[in-house]
């Protein structure tokens, strides 16, 4: 792989960084830092700003950073990302960045799903094999923390979020057929997570990758199909592959048409509903028929009715695992009517699963 790559470990710095600028893009107006309180040592990001804590200009306490102001947001440019791959900024003091993946116009030239369950490890290399299947290009990062991973599709031109979106919950649909492990509560932790940028909002960020101090215990690094770092990090970046839209297009189309793109039912047949945005891919009774479950089934399942209904989930197959959790599920309405009137959807849950 590293004879063909453009890029390798070997490379100049510029080099690097224009790859790395060439996959990792977002908004770069401005760009959010990692911080640490000294007070309670918990940490955040906020977006750099040249007026940071400056007396009588930054009262954090009192005034959300985009609403303030005397905001003088930082730009995003090639000596950022340097200090931040570096480690540390020109005064000797850790530095570490995130990126806003969702621009202005509300497209986004990336989509990241955030795994951090126990089992992430097996969820997203379940998620990776319906990529591959559906011939689509994915890098997977392990994350700073090393007790999770992120899962990256990059595009080739900027997409509209909503579409973006989409094709990554119909991907995340398809695999929870093989492994419902990966839970109906991964349609929240995309990146972007909503279609559309809140009212005076920067939209939600995520943490860029290889920055130098977690990459020296091989976090925060891009790993192969059996989730070990790849020997040359930048000669992997240098083979990724870009989605086209047209691929996203006719994949989120096919999903439309048979209801997979989330595949929870809707409470609420009004036009803030995911899928009915767009009746005419839905049949005339706005019910699509359940596809079979394939595979050996059960004779027979023992109920039993309490204060909840109860069924053992040993011996279930997957795909009959997955179908039982989706009938006991519906997807919110709030957050589709907080989405519609661009507002933060933080803390309204995609999907509510009433199964445990």
């Amino acid at each position: 792989m590293s004879a063909d790559a453009v890029v390798s470990h070997n490379s100049a710095v510029a080099a690097k960084i224009a790859l790395f600028r060439s996959l990792f893009r977002g908004r770069d107006d401005l760009y959010p830092r990692l911080f640490a309180s000294l007070r309670t040592g918990k940490t955040g990001y906020s977006p750099a700003c040249a007026n940071e804590w400056v007396r009588g200009l930054c009262d954090k306490r009192a005034v959300r950073c985009q609403d303030c102001p005397s905001r003088r947001f930082l730009p995003l440019t090639d000596e950022t990302i340097r200090q931040h791959l570096c480690g540390h900024d020109d005064r000797g003091r850790e530095f570490v960045i995130g990126l806003y993946p969702m621009l202005l116009d509300e497209t986004c030239f990336l989509l990241a799903v955030d795994f951090d369950k126990e089992g992430w490890r097996a969820d997203i290399g379940a998620v990776s094999e319906t990529c591959r299947q559906f011939g689509l290009p994915a890098a997977v990062e392990r994350s700073r923390s090393g007790n999770g991973g992120h899962l990256w599709l990059f595009f080739a031109e900027a997409l509209p979020a909503v579409l973006a979106r989409k094709l990554a919950a119909h991907i995340l649909t398809e695999t929870m057929e093989r492994r419902p492990e990966v839970g109906l509560d991964s349609y929240d932790r995309f990146v972007p997570n909503q279609d559309t940028l809140p009212k005076g909002g920067f939209g939600n960020l995520i943490a860029l990758p290889l920055q130098k101090r977690p990459r020296q215990s091989d976090d925060s690094v891009f790993l192969d199909e059996r989730l070990l770092p790849w020997p040359d990090q930048w000669a992997f970046l240098s083979t990724m592959q870009r989605i086209t839209r047209a691929q996203a297009e006719s994949i989120v189309r096919a999903a439309e048409q048979r209801g997979r793109v989330v595949g929870v039912r809707c409470p609420v047949l009004d036009e803030d509903a995911e899928g009915d945005a767009e009746p005419w891919t839905a049949p005339p009774s706005r019910r699509r028929a359940e596809p079979p479950i394939v595979g050996p089934l059960p004779e027979r399942l023992e109920l039993i009715l309490g204060n909840e209904i109860y069924l053992a989930r040993e011996g279930l197959p997957a795909a009959l695992r997955n179908r039982l959790l989706r009938l006991a599920a519906f997807q919110n309405p709030e957050f589709y009517r907080a989405q519609a009137m661009r507002l933060p959807t933080f803390g309204k849950p995609r999907v509510i699963s009433c199964a445990e």
